[in-house]
């Protein structure tokens, strides 16, 4: 699929997705649509992540088979950047938590 095509399905997802708090709810009624709205906001947020680490992890591998006398600087920096994607997933759960509250 092109990135347009993606453009679109994103658009399209987040047109359906809000008519669900269009009005409040009764009072006896759950609001279904939070607990799902986690989990596809968590599993969103983890596989991106996943993705990014496992393209940080091919750099370091590809930069360290080019220059291995490198290795303590090219080290640093993968973890340094991990930290920061895994940061990300972190702050994505928070926020989901402080939500369904």
């Amino acid at each position: 699929m092109s990135k347009l095509s993606y453009l679109f399905l994103f658009m399209a997802v987040l047109l359906i997705a809000s008519p669900a708090y269009a009005q409040g709810a009764p009072a006896q009624a759950t609001n279904w649509a939070v607990p799902i709205g986690a989990g596809l906001g968590m599993g969103i947020a983890s596989g991106l992540a996943g993705i990014g680490q496992g393209k940080v992890a091919a750099a370091v591998a590809e930069a360290l088979a080019r220059n291995p006398g490198a290795r303590a600087g090219i080290q640093l920096a993968l973890f340094i950047g991990l930290a920061f994607i895994e940061s990300l997933v972190l702050f994505a759960f928070v926020m989901i938590f402080l939500r369904a509250k």
